[in-house]
């Protein structure tokens, strides 16, 4: 980034797991946390969305910490920045925010610092801090991300031809992911994992191969996650009946939850989103797209920044 250039910063927010898919399959969507960069004696996070507000915006914000990790990993020292940051991915809701925050800090030390990253070293980077390659690697490369880890390695397959029109419901309560991990059974029993596992390869299957009807079929069969997260999540088995009736073809919880994910044939969401909206006004009801792209990094000239 040159004098007087400003550095932008966008990554999209993700859904998890797809039902059985479970912590290697995530899914990118087109909304996104942005950033504004500019160069500066101190680190300085000036937030543009109000419920970003409830971060630190000195050093200790969790996008610096990310950044200032990065660079130390290569043996650099992260240069003072002044960072505009604006995001309309809801927190705390199962909708890739902290996936997305990991990313952007990433992105941020790799440009700052000149690191030269790959996309796919970004990627174990931010596996290994977020856990898994699911949201981060949906947040990297946009489309449908398959994952998973093999000790240090992180493998990945993306798609970027699939086009669903996707309806997310919103509930206005968190739901933090220790929590809703913490409900999960710590083992399953032989048998029992193989047959969910089985569902997850035929929920790939039938996307890619674009038979939607066996792929919402599978999203309702998961056997890792649903049947244990539905006690502290009730509105998903109503919004599973509703959003069906409406012309949805699959319904899961978005990662840990408590947002609920709608897959519906393109030009079906908005039909799909109205009517969920109509029963469910206490909750907000969003037709997405799937963003193909993921995380882009540019700059732009001081006559064409935004006020």
């Amino acid at each position: 980034m040159s004098e007087g250039e400003m550095l932008i910063i966008q990554v999209p927010g993700s859904s998890a797991n797809l039902g059985p898919g479970f912590d290697s399959v995530g899914l990118a969507l087109n909304v996104y946390l942005t950033l504004e960069v500019e160069k500066a004696d101190n680190w300085e996070m000036l937030p543009l969305t109000d419920d970003l507000n409830v971060f630190p915006k000195d050093e200790s914000n969790y996008i610096f910490q990310i950044a200032m990790e990065t660079a130390k990993q290569y043996h650099h020292k992260l240069p003072g920045c002044r960072v505009r940051v604006k995001s309309d991915i809801p927190l705390a809701r199962g909708l890739g925010s902290s996936a997305a925050a990991i990313v952007a800090g990433i992105e941020l030390a790799d440009s700052l610092c000149n690191l030269q990253l790959t996309k796919q070293t970004k990627l174990e980077l931010a596996s290994k801090i977020e856990g898994h390659p699911d949201n981060v690697g949906a947040s990297l490369f946009g489309g449908l991300v398959v994952g998973c880890q093999l000790e240090e390695e992180v493998c990945a397959e993306v798609f970027t031809h699939l086009n669903l029109d996707i309806i997310v419901v919103v509930p206005r309560d968190e739901l933090l992911t220790k929590e809703s991990r913490g409900i999960l059974p710590s083992s399953l029993i032989y048998n029992e994992a193989v047959q969910a596992g089985a569902i997850g390869n035929v929920l790939i299957a039938a996307l890619l191969s674009n038979n939607l009807q066996l792929a919402g079929k599978m999203m309702k069969a998961d056997l890792y996650h649903h049947p244990y997260r539905k006690e502290i999540v009730p509105h998903l088995t109503i919004i599973e009946d509703k959003a069906i009736r409406l012309g949805a073809f699959g319904v899961a919880l978005s990662g840990a939850g408590p947002t609920v994910l709608c897959l519906a044939e393109e030009g079906m969401g908005a039909a799909v989103a109205e009517g969920l909206g109509s029963v469910l006004p206490h909750m907000d009801c969003r037709l997405l797209k799937i963003d193909q792209v993921g995380s882009k990094v540019y700059t732009k000239t001081p006559d064409f920044c935004e006020n």
